[in-house]
């Protein structure tokens, strides 16, 4: 959802900050592990009801995210191993910071009477939604990674990682998590299925492609053995010709 422009800004701001840091010799893993235990500590925070400061550490975690990978690139030490991990411990922050929502809902039900929600029950519809919204961040994951495990690119979608730290850290500083939540699992599940859309469409575009070549190599092939079936041709009947005529 977030244009390029504003992605690369963001980036180049980053390693203008990891720059003196690097000099410090701390490691990219390092950050990676700090946060995760933003991610924990984010998640205890809402879990005890300060939804407006868990908001703040939503965001704080979300900007950190973005810290190892870049000081992987001030340091020249991106490594295959990194990126796996980095993403690996990704997964596991942005379940831990739902499951404290999920924490939070089960042990204040009533502090989600929302007058505008259209439904009774708004616990029940919480706990649904965290869940869900739980299932499709793992899946837009998920269908990102194993794509490109097949060596097809798969960067489409409405909510990758960054648009939904931003609506959650609104959720939680509005007070509107009820609504927020419930636009985080249906449009993380919905970004999967384009995703799952945009990979098969690409094999599709890949094997009508072979079957064009494959069918090009063939016509050549056809055109190459011709003249040789009819040499074969012609000497076959040319004995029968002069057996005859003898």
């Amino acid at each position: 959802m977030f244009s390029r422009r504003i992605q690369q800004w963001g980036r180049h701001l980053v390693m203008k900050i990891m720059q003196p840091m690097a000099r410090l010799g701390v490691t990219p893993n390092m950050l990676t592990g700090i946060g995760l235990l933003l991610s924990l500590l984010t998640a205890v925070v809402i879990a005890q009801g300060s939804l407006f400061v868990g908001g703040l550490l939503v965001l704080l975690a979300g900007v950190f995210d973005m810290f190892d990978g870049a000081m992987a690139r001030v340091q020249h030490t991106a490594t295959t191993f990194g990126a796996f991990f980095d993403s690996t411990l990704d997964r596991y922050s942005e379940s831990i910071i739902l499951f404290g929502l999920l924490w939070y809902t089960l042990q204040r039900p009533a502090n989600f009477r929302d007058v505008l929600w259209p439904t009774a029950h708004e616990q029940v519809w919480m706990i649904s939604f965290v869940y869900t919204a739980i299932v499709g961040s793992l899946m837009v994951s998920y269908t990102k990674a194993r794509a490109e495990g097949l060596g097809i690119e798969c960067k489409v979608g409405l909510l990758a990682r960054p648009e939904r730290v931003v609506l959650l850290a609104i959720g939680l500083l509005s007070g509107a998590s009820i609504w927020i939540l419930a636009i985080l699992a249906v449009f993380s599940n919905v970004t999967a299925i384009e995703r799952i859309i945009a990979v098969w469409w690409a094999t599709q575009k890949t094997q009508q492609s072979f079957e064009i070549h494959s069918k090009q190599g063939q016509f050549i092939e056809t055109q190459e053995n011709e003249p040789q079936q009819s040499m074969r041709t012609d000497m076959r009947s040319v004995p029968l010709v002069v057996e005859t005529e003898d």
